[in-house]
């Protein structure tokens, strides 16, 4: 007798195995793809730049100012002369490495304080908590021009007083993911069986508050270069002729002859890298973009339309 054949088959075809690549555009989705590929070729070019600039930056031309875009400078030159494409190569550098000093000042300085707080609980996460809202209170930018008034213009000093003022905005996250991780089932299993708590902290907590902290991170990366690239173009941060891209936004007589590339240019630039390094942080937070009101609207439609029909 012989058996009887079923449709499908019962045995599907095997599904190939999924990469770590093919993980990580899942889970950032198109939008976060985008933002992260935006950003690795920004990081490439500031890398790069000596060996990717047609000009050097600082190189003047009297007899070409605010030429237009040519074979010769891609973008035009500005002013000065100078070939714009490559002062925004070079420029990445300056507007890249503040945002990462103020950043991993603050992950340095926050992190230890945040899970402390969570793992004590009591008087010691009050008075840690009250700190941060302290200078979380305080405008960031204040900090840095006290900073510039005390200690003159420059990026150090302006990079020091954002850090400082960064530490709750990203010590606040951590210390509210801690916290739930603080109180779960592990914890207390790992604690029973005498492991202690610089181990559970370190290799089981900060582990999985990890994406938290990631995402959190590259949304304060994007808030600090803009930060940095206003105080530089108000001449307290980067100063001129060091190429910046906050330096090159501040160049007012472009825009008062009416020659607006040299100003467009790195002004779109600090846009999109603030808008990648959002989209890529809330991704990697789990966010995702709410459906669009056309698409929700649309099943109603079709059932009042039908009804009306009927």
């Amino acid at each position: 007798m012989t058996a009887a054949l079923t449709w499908p088959p019962d045995t599907a075809p095997a599904r190939p195995p999924r990469t770590r690549l093919t993980r990580l555009r899942t889970l950032l989705g198109p939008a976060g793809t985008a933002a992260a590929v935006f950003l690795a070729i920004v990081l490439l070019i500031a890398i790069a730049a000596p060996l990717l600039a047609p000009h050097d930056p600082d190189a003047q031309s009297v007899l070409d100012p605010y030429a237009a875009p040519s074979t010769t400078h891609l973008l035009g030159t500005d002013g000065l002369g100078r070939d714009i494409t490559s002062r925004l190569m070079y420029g990445s550098r300056t507007s890249l490495i503040g945002p990462v000093l103020v950043v991993a000042v603050a992950l340095l300085a926050g992190i230890p304080l945040a899970l402390a707080a969570a793992w004590s609980g009591g008087m010691v996460a009050a008075v840690i908590a009250r700190l941060f809202d302290l200078v979380y209170a305080t405008p960031g930018l204040l900090l840095a021009v006290i900073a510039v008034a005390l200690f003159g213009p420059g990026l150090a000093p302006a990079a020091a007083a954002l850090s400082i003022a960064y530490v709750p905005f990203l010590a606040r996250i951590v210390l509210a993911a801690a916290r739930q991780q603080r109180v779960s089932p592990y914890v207390d299993a790992l604690t029973v069986q005498g492991f202690g708590v610089l181990r559970i902290t370190l290799r089981h907590i900060l582990r999985n508050i990890t994406p938290v902290v990631l995402g959190q991170t590259a949304i304060a990366f994007g808030y600090a270069l803009l930060d940095l690239a206003s105080l530089s173009y108000l001449g307290l941060a980067v100063q001129a002729p060091t190429p910046d891209w906050g330096v090159m936004v501040s160049d007012s007589n472009a825009l008062m002859g009416g020659y607006w590339l040299p100003i467009l240019a790195p002004g779109v630039l600090i846009v999109l890298c603030v808008l990648s390094l959002t989209v890529l942080g809330s991704r990697i937070n789990g966010e995702r973009p709410q459906p669009y009101l056309r698409r929700r609207a649309q099943p109603r439609m079709r059932k009042a339309l039908t009804g009306a029909l009927s």
